[in-house]
């Protein structure tokens, strides 16, 4: 089941972070690790503090963007330690793992981690379903990132090894899925006139993150999807 669950990085600037990652992934398990847009990348550096993980270096896939990375999962996670604006729902390291382990079992999950400095942007933590913390000295709650996937890693692969994980029935969509339904969500609200372009707002960032946040299944997704159909064919009849 370890083997659905990817690590993504994005845009790292010390390479050796990438290697220090890679070592603590096959510590416990984990294989699978995804590189969005790292800024030095291949080095010798990573080679050298992967020690014996340059396999795991070695099938890392390289994308261009966040949503290259998780168009195919069924569960994104997002790791942040700041607190920010919109609502999002909240899971410690150890939840996070039982959440991910149990929904690998049925598809693709990513844990993703933003930058050294700055973490992740909004625009991308609204792209994940939970964000994860890992709970820390409040004095100093400052983790490496490597250090931060180390832990992380830990609580999946013991999580793996249980052997009374619930697994769910739900059958949820892909994220390039979700992506489909927003924009045809989008073209419907401006069609109806909901969304004005001139007093747009912040609509379709609440919307999005509503979605994210509830998880339709995919028996729901595609219901919804049909409402927005219907709603299209009686305009286009009303126009006719």
């Amino acid at each position: 089941m370890l083997n659905n669950i990817r690590i993504v990085l994005i845009n790292t600037f010390h390479p050796g972070n990438i290697g220090a990652v890679a070592r603590a992934m096959k510590n416990m398990g984990l294989t699978d690790l995804w590189l969005v847009e790292p800024n030095d990348y291949p080095s010798e550096e990573a080679v050298s503090r992967a020690a014996g993980a340059q396999d795991v270096l070695e099938a890392a896939t390289i994308v261009g963007s966040l949503e290259e990375a998780i168009s195919d999962c069924q569960l994104v996670i997002g790791t942040s330690a700041r607190n920010r604006t919109f609502n999002l729902p909240v899971l410690d390291a150890r939840h996070c793992a039982k959440k991910a382990v149990a929904e690998a079992q049925q598809g693709s999950v990513a844990i993703v981690f933003g930058r050294e400095t700055m973490g992740l942007h909004n625009h991308e933590l609204q792209q994940c379903n939970f964000h994860v913390f890992i709970p820390s000295n409040p004095d100093y709650p400052v983790l490496n990132i490597s250090q931060a996937a180390q832990v992380m890693c830990y609580e999946l692969w013991m999580e793996s090894e249980r052997d009374d994980t619930q697994y769910p029935q739900q059958e949820y969509p892909l994220h390039k899925e979700m992506g489909l339904f927003y924009d045809h969500l989008e073209r419907v609200l401006r069609r109806t006139n909901f969304i004005i372009p001139q007093h747009q707002g912040k609509v379709l960032d609440k919307l999005h993150r509503y979605f994210n946040r509830s998880r339709p299944e995919k028996t729901e997704l595609n219901m919804l999807r049909g409402i927005l159909a219907s709603i299209e064919e009686t305009l286009d009849n009303k126009k006719s």
